[in-house]
């Protein structure tokens, strides 16, 4: 393997972990992401880590600000309705756009795939939890012959996942999401679309509500925050 190819697997690896420890909430919002320690963490050099923030930046996981440096992103409250606006937008529309009933090859996927889901449910895995929800998922709206707004899906979805995963890890949450997947397949097999378009909406927003919940205080105190600089 080449010396550019070897640098762009360390980047993708490194990104990877941190997206994982950013949604855990391992990392948490506002949390410095500093370079030597990152450096000392991977065995890499400056540059290969500077690469990976750069990519976290454009995922919207990390922001930069001057004379600080990298941060875990923390959101705002209109940021967190806009978000979740957004998603349910291109989704909504994305569904409206699947060809109904799904290919039996299609169905056949989806239901490995929540399989692979349940077993990281059962074993109590929170990254593989994580990663198999988003594998569930990124095949889901693939089904959307447009892939404009299949890659709009999942860039807006990347971004909530900080706030979806701190309030999805109940078992209540994770028995709940399990359930939606199944009757979402359900509805694809039997061609309903207005069923299929209601559970998918519905199944975005219960983990939104619980990190707006549990977060109301200190969203509010930072929305106001910010408008008075920009204000002042």
């Amino acid at each position: 393997m080449s010396a550019v190819a070897l640098a762009h697997s360390a980047v993708d690896g490194i990104v990877r972990q941190l997206e994982e420890d950013i949604v855990l909430n391992i990392l948490h919002p506002k949390q410095r992401l500093v370079e030597d320690e990152l450096m000392a963490r991977f065995g890499v050099r400056r540059h290969v880590i500077r690469s990976a923030l750069a990519e976290l930046v454009h995922l919207g996981l990390v922001e930069h600000r001057k004379n600080v440096g990298a941060l875990v992103r923390s959101f705002h409250l209109s940021e967190v309705q806009d978000l979740y606006g957004m998603r349910e937008l291109l989704e909504t529309e994305a569904l409206s756009r699947i060809e109904l009933p799904a290919r039996p090859e299609d169905i056949e996927r989806l239901e490995a795939l929540q399989q692979v889901h349940d077993q990281a449910v059962i074993a109590e895995d929170p990254r593989a939890i994580f990663r198999a929800n988003g594998d569930f998922h990124a095949a889901f709206f693939a089904l959307c012959p447009n892939r404009v707004m299949v890659d709009s899906i999942e860039y807006y979805s990347i971004q909530t996942n900080a706030i979806r995963f701190s309030s999805a890890q109940s078992p209540k949450a994770q028995k709940r999401s399990r359930r939606d997947h199944r009757a979402m397949i359900q509805a694809l097999k039997e061609g309903r679309r207005g069923d299929l378009v209601r559970i998918s909406r519905e199944h975005i927003f219960p983990a939104r509500d619980e990190y707006l919940a549990r977060n109301q205080y200190y969203l509010q105190h930072d929305h106001r925050q910010s408008d008075q600089n920009r204000k002042g």
